[in-house]
């Protein structure tokens, strides 16, 4: 027996001891709770603590702690320090170690932008040798790479990661996300799908897509179609947690048009474009449409004249990037020269602090044969598309002038007297304000504010350019364009154009777009006579989302924002495969030979403009210097019906910014018929005069335009 003297000097030396070994612990990072290197298992721990236990493991561990060190450097955003321990990984591992290798370097991948690397590597994946754990997080990385492309391979996996959520959030978020992909399938990729017999929940979802695309405008029978499936997949996920889209069906309600306030600008500049918008409403509601029926197999004509014929001829600032040359129909209508404008597509708008958003004017003559307007598009929306609402005797509209009062003040007259709805207001500072405004009557407005509020008694239509960038984006990527290049005005109309068009190019799953800037026509010019012409190169378009990139956090796995080594997203390689131009006809006329001069003809340019290059004066020399370009506009401009073109034609002097603003009038009388089905019912569809209208979560309408394209001499639909 040692002597108690002995055990005491012992006892004391080792408390020291303990507390130094404590105190080291402390400082050397946080550790997990659990047992040791476990691969196989979360890691909760910092990368500082594994990498000090795997500098002080023996051989049979040390592999471990090297790839747990990787996975939380890989979730801490640290990609360089995580790569430079993946390449110094030893040759010899066992096959769970080597499953948990693929899974790090794919979400390296993942981290650093190459989805195609990170979806290559997670085809090796055995699934059976994994964990819960390791599952979540294999999933969780093939969404990732798929980059939100709506596919098959991602809708899968979405299934699969269902199960494995615990929290109510995660459940939810991951419902509507396979809903959202299921939804964004093309008819090509629905038409092609191939599913396993035993893959009774995917089929359930294809059946509530099929439900809801065969029923989505019919509110009553989509909301006993969804009941009937619920009946029928008691076990689908979504049928006991519906997504959030669909969700809101249930307590769906017919909108009350009984008593419509028409808010509008009565008197000033501004005066003209709500004239010719309340026009079309009083049209569409009267039923003078009806007196000129569709006759798509006969198109409009255009004329062949070198000039626009303005409607007003009061003297107007130019927008932001607008040709001064240009008549009073396309400018800023504005003389106060007050900040400087926010300039929509091509035409006026009510000041430039209250933009009114409009595209350009072009005189029409439907007698000339010389320069034919393009035939119906024959581009086909998604089934049960709503027309034009019919007229109503029954519904009052009673008209408010917004000219010389606070609009709080006009909505709550309108509220004071029985408005069931309100329509407008028109100028762009009066919209900003109603997200603030305390009304719960439903408002459709007739533009769009800088930021949009999500509130329930608002939807927000207007005619803007970068609903014809969106648009543009989508139909360049159907045609399967990769690289694109926008070449766009040195103004603040190229800036939105640009902004709007990358940020759907790369939700659309596209990589970054490049954009060019041109000057005036007299630079355009003097780049022709000198034969300089324009080389197609650019510079990446910044979006919001890649400034400031989100982590995904879910099942499990974080992917954080890219840290500062992490390189930032690549343009597309090689030269542009396409040019989307927004120009006026004049500059169109120098722009598009310009690109001929530095272009061969084997590289296969694709060239796409707005509706802004659409107006007069484009005779036959003009349409055969123009052969193979594509452009954008509205239906009733294109030839969906003709009669009713050339009857507002001659209402509106031949001016097509004016038409295009009756046109937007129509619409909106069908809008205010079906506000709760735009509000509430996601993918509903109106077949209108400005294009296909649908709305996104915000209830921000959009348009599908009609695609037309000059091939030798003539303008014909794009199939």
């Amino acid at each position: 027996m040692l002597p108690s003297k002995v055990v005491r000097n012992k006892a004391g030396r080792a408390v020291p001891l303990l507390l130094a070994a404590l105190i080291f612990a402390g400082c050397s990072g946080q550790g997990p709770t659990g047992n040791g290197a476990d691969i196989k298992s979360p890691a909760t721990g910092t990368s500082d603590y594994y990498l000090q236990q795997m500098q002080q493991s023996g051989d049979n561990s040390k592999l471990s702690w090297q790839l747990l060190a990787i996975r939380a450097l890989l979730n801490e955003g640290k990609a360089s320090q995580a790569k430079q321990l993946l390449d110094k990984l030893p040759h010899e591992r066992d096959a769970d170690q080597q499953q948990e290798i693929i899974l790090l370097s794919a979400q390296y991948y993942v981290l650093t932008k190459d989805n195609a690397g990170a979806s290559a590597l997670l085809k090796q994946i055995e699934n059976d040798r994994l964990s819960k754990d390791q599952q979540a997080r294999y999933y969780q990385l093939v969404i990732s790479a798929q980059h939100d492309a709506p596919s098959l391979q991602l809708i899968r996996a979405y299934i699969a990661q269902q199960a494995l959520l615990s929290s109510p959030q995660d459940k939810q978020k991951n419902i509507d996300a396979t809903w959202q992909a299921l939804t964004g399938l093309s008819k090509q990729q629905r038409d092609s799908l191939v599913i396993n017999a035993n893959e009774n929940v995917l089929q359930g979802w294809l059946d509530l897509l099929d439900t809801y695309r065969a029923n989505q405008n019919t509110p009553d029978m989509l909301k006993s179609g969804i009941s009937d499936w619920q009946i029928r997949y008691p076990d689908n996920p979504a049928a006991k947690m519906l997504p959030t889209a669909l969700s809101g069906i249930q307590n769906y309600k017919q909108a009350s048009t009984g008593k419509i306030a028409l808010l509008l600008p009565l008197n000033g500049q501004a005066k003209v474009f709500a004239n010719a918008i309340q026009k079309g409403f009083d049209d569409a509601r009267n039923g003078t449409l009806n007196a000129a029926q569709p006759a798509p197999a006969t198109a409009p004509q255009a004329p062949t004249t070198d000039s626009a014929e303005p409607l007003q001829q009061a003297q107007a600032q130019p927008a932001a990037g607008q040709d001064a040359s240009q008549p009073a129909g396309q400018a800023q209508a504005d003389a106060s020269q007050q900040n400087a404008a926010q300039p929509a597509d091509q035409a006026p708008e009510g000041s430039e602090n209250n933009p009114v958003v409009a595209p350009s004017d072009a005189a029409f003559q439907p007698d000339n044969e010389d320069n034919p307007a393009p035939a119906a598009n024959s581009t086909a929306a998604s089934p049960q598309v709503t027309d034009t609402a019919p007229p109503s005797s029954a519904a009052q509209v009673q008209v408010y002038d917004t000219s010389n009062q606070p609009i709080d003040q006009v909505i709550a007259k309108a509220q004071q007297d029985g408005a069931t709805l309100i329509v407008g207001p028109l100028l762009k500072d009066n919209v900003e304000k109603l997200a603030n405004l305390p009304s719960s009557v439903n408002i459709l407005a007739l533009n769009e504010p800088e930021q949009v509020q999500n509130r329930p008694n608002i939807c927000y239509f207007a005619l803007s350019p970068e609903d014809e960038a969106r648009d543009a984006a989508h139909h360049m990527w159907d045609q399967g364009k990769r690289q694109p290049l926008l070449l766009l005005p040195r103004s603040a109309l190229g800036d939105r154009v640009s902004k709007a068009f990358a940020e759907e190019w790369q939700k659309l799953g596209g990589s970054t777009v490049l954009q060019q800037r041109f000057g005036s026509v007299a630079e355009l010019k003097q780049g022709i006579n000198s034969g300089a012409g324009i080389r197609l190169s650019g510079t990446p378009v910044q979006t919001e989302q890649q400034q400031q990139p989100q982590q995904v956090s879910i099942a499990g796995l974080t992917i954080p924002a890219p840290a500062s080594d992490t390189p930032p997203p690549a343009a597309s390689g090689g030269n542009p495969d396409s040019v989307y131009v927004v120009a006026t006809q004049n500059e169109m006329q120098l722009i598009k030979p310009m690109i001929a001069m530095r272009t061969s003809s084997r590289d296969n340019v694709a060239i796409y403009a707005s509706s802004r290059s659409y107006q007069a004066g484009g005779g036959a020399d003009f349409r055969f210097e123009m052969d193979g370009l594509q452009f954008s506009d509205a239906p009733l401009l294109t030839g969906a019906n003709p009669a009713l073109m050339a009857q507002a034609a001659r209402n509106f002097n031949n001016d097509y910014s004016l038409v295009r603003l009756y046109a937007m009038g129509i619409d909106t009388w069908t809008l205010a018929n079906h506000f709760n089905e735009m509000r509430q019912m996601p993918g509903y569809q109106i077949k209108g005069d400005t294009g296909v209208l649908s709305a996104n979560q915000d209830c921000v309408i959009n348009r599908k335009l009609t695609w037309s394209q000059y091939r030798q001499g003539k303008i014909v639909p794009v199939n």
